[in-house]
């Protein structure tokens, strides 16, 4: 028989419900870094809907548990003794006994001919705080898998560190819980009993915040009735017949499909949960990454703020050196073309030398040198750029956020991410290390020389910058004076002197004016796109961990979402089984 035989049509279809959402839990999470472990047990679950009854008994070693089992089962089945006895789990179901079944390392299944199994399978566990700690993971291990605890202490030891510890594990799972004394045979008086049963009953009060049903009861006593039954009827003072009708009225078909519902739903919620706060761990990285890269943005976004501003306030000063010239030119036409210097204005070399000299002067080289300093700070800027960089990747490398990493390695994230951020804060440090800001310099000048030769056509050839911006400035303003046009006086006359000077002066004003803005465009336009290339080569360094990140983020958003909406589902099952009219008024805690 098995639980979907005996289900009425409202407990099948919450059954259907149930076995839905923990598939797609198991579902949503066998895409992400789960532990192989809780896919099991989320495994285990949905098969456990289709068995029968477990009854699992847990507790220390020689605190009784093989002996209360007998007691249920009227025999000595099971072996009992002071030492642990129990290596493995016992799952014991009806029929004639035979040669344990074997399950797995860890798991037999003995067979026995007592009514009580019929409807329900006994497990004994391995004792917990023995010399062989691994009989502890055993029975740690089964809790999931049980309907209901039968939580054994001994009056000898009551409710030990260990035995605290192993009870919180097994409320964590949402499992109904029973808690037995047993041994209150060795207890002189009554209300030694009465003292030890308050003792238990607050410690677990305290642990779990409510009250459990526990019953001191002495299994020996039980044993001897059947042993030496002209004894007569079991003396009550033993406490098993209260535990054991306990369990008969608790355990009646309703009862037991109502505590069969409710098991996968406290194991599928817990599991849920545990990831849950997995996600919320992996949130709050991802927002410390998103944070790091923030900034990283805002720093470039900065340095290309910084750059443009520092750029202008180059280009204020080149230009005043230009505007400083053009006075200059103004007063060289002021001063050359007068009547009483036309000997000197018909000798074409000596006014283009004077011009050059008085004029053009040392406005190349000073306005080269400005270029120069913005140059230098660019690549300067360039690099320290690349050190704020490696400096926030170092911290981020640093941060305590990653406690958990050994345990996701082996899902990825971690491991990912770890090597992303290790990447590119490797590249940023080879990158300063390899930096030569004298290289950068001169590949940043002849980018430079080459788009100012091109604004008046000047061959570049093996010229300097200096000499490109001379050959600009003299044929852009000495030659639109007109003071170099052969016999220019011969054909106008002399009368023409004073208003050709004027026309000099504003034309050279306008060629000045053009030569200025010709300048700022160009040279604007090469440091923009130095700063675009500056900026693009971090951006790029930084690209596949700002890609990763938000692939991460846009992957954990969604399993989020499904946790969430999985975890509302089970808890509307959880309240259809607890308030379903159809099944006893009785409390599962």
């Amino acid at each position: 028989m098995t639980l979907p035989t005996i289900l009425e049509d409202r407990q099948r279809e919450i059954w259907q419900e149930e076995q839905h959402q923990i598939q797609n839990l198991l579902g949503l999470l066998e895409d992400w870094e789960t532990d192989p472990v809780d896919l099991d047990r989320l495994r285990q679950a949905l098969h456990q809907l289709h068995e029968l009854f477990l009854l699992v008994f847990v507790g220390e070693f020689n605190s009784g548990k093989s002996a209360l089992i007998n007691a249920l089962l009227g025999d000595i089945f099971l072996e009992e003794g002071v030492t642990p006895t129990t290596e493995r789990i016992h799952i014991i179901k009806y029929g004639q006994q035979e040669p344990p079944e074997y399950v797995s390392e860890d798991v037999r299944i003995l067979r026995y001919p007592a009514d009580l199994l019929r409807e329900i399978h006994i497990v004994d566990t391995p004792g917990t705080n023995a010399v062989l700690r691994r009989h502890e993971a055993i029975a740690r291990d089964f809790v999931p898998r049980s309907d209901m605890v039968i939580f054994v202490t001994s009056a000898d030891r009551p409710f030990t560190e260990s035995e605290r510890i192993f009870l919180e594990n097994i409320r964590q799972w949402g499992k109904k819980i029973v808690v037995v004394i047993n041994k209150v045979d060795i207890l002189e008086t009554p209300e030694a009993v009465d003292e030890i049963l308050r003792f238990v009953r607050d410690q677990v009060s305290r642990l779990l915040d409510f009250e459990l049903e526990i019953f001191p009861l002495s299994a020996r006593s039980a044993k001897r009735q059947w042993q030496e039954p002209e004894q007569g009827t079991l003396d009550e003072a033993s406490g098993f017949n209260a535990f054991r009708h306990y369990l008969l009225e608790t355990l009646t078909q309703e009862g037991r499909i109502r505590l069969k519902l409710l098991s996968p739903l406290g194991v599928a919620m817990r599991i849920a949960g545990q990831y849950q706060e997995r996600v919320a761990d992996r949130m709050q990285i991802l927002s410390g990454d998103t944070q790091t890269l923030e900034k990283v943005e805002r720093q470039l976004e900065l340095y290309a703020v910084d750059t443009q501003a520092e750029f202008e306030r180059h280009m204020d000063r080149i230009e005043n050196e230009l505007l400083e010239m053009r006075i200059r030119g103004e007063e060289f036409l002021d001063d050359t073309m007068r009547l009483w210097k036309i000997r000197d204005m018909l000798d074409r070399n000596r006014v283009r030398k004077a011009f050059v000299d008085r004029v053009v002067a040392q406005t190349p080289e000073q306005i080269e040198s400005h270029i120069q300093e913005i140059i230098d700070w660019l690549v300067e800027r360039e690099l320290r750029q690349w050190r704020l960089m490696a400096e926030e990747l170092s911290r981020r490398r640093e941060t305590d956020t990653l406690q958990d990493a050994a345990r996701e390695a082996a899902g990825g994230f971690a491991y990912n991410r770890r090597q992303l951020i290790d990447g590119v804060g490797t590249q940023a440090e080879q990158v300063i290390a390899s930096f030569d800001k004298r290289a950068e310099a001169i590949r940043m000048a002849t980018t430079l020389q080459e788009s100012v030769a091109m604004v008046g056509l000047v061959e570049v050839s093996a010229i300097g910058l200096g000499l490109i911006l001379k050959a600009l400035l003299v044929s852009a303003t000495a030659d639109a004076t007109g003071l170099l046009a052969a016999g220019v006086l011969g054909i106008l006359g002399l009368a023409i002197i004073p208003w050709r000077r004027g026309v000099a002066k504003r034309e050279m004003r306008e060629k000045m004016e053009a030569l200025r803005q010709q300048l700022h465009q160009v040279l604007g336009e090469s440091f923009r796109h130095e700063i675009d290339r500056s900026t693009g080569r971090l951006r790029e360094a930084i690209a596949p961990y700002r890609r990763f990140v938000l692939d991460e983020e846009a992957r954990i958003r969604g399993i989020d979402q499904g946790l969430r909406e999985i975890q509302e589902q089970l808890r509307i099952l959880e309240t259809s089984i607890e308030e379903d009219s159809s099944y006893p008024d009785q409390t599962v805690k």
